[in-house]
């Protein structure tokens, strides 16, 4: 069973930039995808971006509100998805969460997700 370990949050100032990480222990293979999800206080949990790889090849998919400004990696050898986070924003102020499931579909849907890490707090000062 896949096991998801994030790293990287913290305090920054609007502007900054900041790298999460999320390392898998375990296989992945075949159709698969490993994404971001965020919770800002009170509101609810929603998607940020998600890397995907089948046999067809692999995709990226971002919300719009951090299109441009965040990119989301992948180093097979590790195992590991990165989050790069330039321009942020306090807004951008909430709790990360990496997630996996397998096969591609429904990225942007945090039920279709069945492994979690256990978050990482990124807070942006304006």
């Amino acid at each position: 069973q896949v096991q998801l370990v994030e790293s990287g949050g913290g305090l920054v100032q609007a502007g900054d930039s900041l790298r999460l990480s999320c390392a898998a222990s375990g296989r992945t293979f075949g159709s698969y995808a490993m994404g971001w999800f965020r919770q800002a206080p009170g509101k609810e949990r929603e998607f940020v971006a998600v890397f995907t790889w089948s046999w067809t090849g692999v995709n990226t998919f971002y919300a719009d509100s951090v299109k441009g400004r965040f990119t989301i990696s992948r180093d097979n050898a590790k195992n590991t998805v990165y989050l790069q986070m330039n321009s942020l924003r306090p807004e951008d102020t909430a709790v990360y969460y990496c997630a996996a499931k397998s096969y591609t579909n429904s990225y942007a849907v945090q039920d279709a997700y069945d492994t979690w890490g256990q978050g990482t707090q990124v807070t942006v000062s304006s």
